[in-house]
């Protein structure tokens, strides 16, 4: 018989935990492509408050992460013109899965297995709260998002379009 592991047993937690971060735990019905917008819906939030976690690359596959609100999306060209790159694409599930260590779909900014520069959207960092994945599919934690700045040194952008 398998052990069950709990939920929040994660890298993200774990970091989180070491640094002394208050969150709250949300977890929910994981959707195949739901997206920021289900879990949103499930969980009672408006999707601007609900942060996706993009693994991104710049020119020479360098990676890096994006947090976006949930009902926005990147535009590549602006975030590569104000971090300085020729140009930005999102990294292939299976790329983007070895950078962070986690699953696309559960990835979160805390606990990844490589350090990526990281960079947020400004107008999250206003949010008095956010949803943010917590390392799993199906689990989001709700905490401040200057935490984004202070723990993961996230610079802030505007690159944000409609989806």
């Amino acid at each position: 018989m398998r052990k069950k592991v709990h939920v929040s047993e994660t890298p993200a937690i774990e970091f989180l935990r070491s640094k002394q971060v208050a969150y709250s735990e949300h977890p929910y019905e994981y959707l195949e492509h739901g997206g920021a917008t289900h879990s949103a819906e499930v969980l009672g939030f408006d999707p601007f408050a609900v942060v996706k976690t993009l693994i991104m690359q710049d020119q020479d596959a360098k990676p890096l992460v994006v947090l976006m609100h949930g009902n926005r999306k990147v535009s590549t060209k602006n975030l590569a013109r104000q971090i300085g790159a020729k140009s930005v694409e999102p990294c292939l599930p299976e790329v983007a899965n070895r950078h962070s260590g986690y699953l696309v779909g559960g990835t979160s900014p805390f606990g990844t297995r490589r350090e990526m520069p990281v960079y947020v959207e400004e107008s999250i960092l206003s949010l008095p709260l956010i949803l943010i994945n917590g390392g799993r599919r199906g689990f989001l934690v709700g905490l401040d998002p200057k935490v984004c700045v202070s723990l993961l040194g996230a610079k802030p952008v505007q690159c944000a379009l409609p989806l």
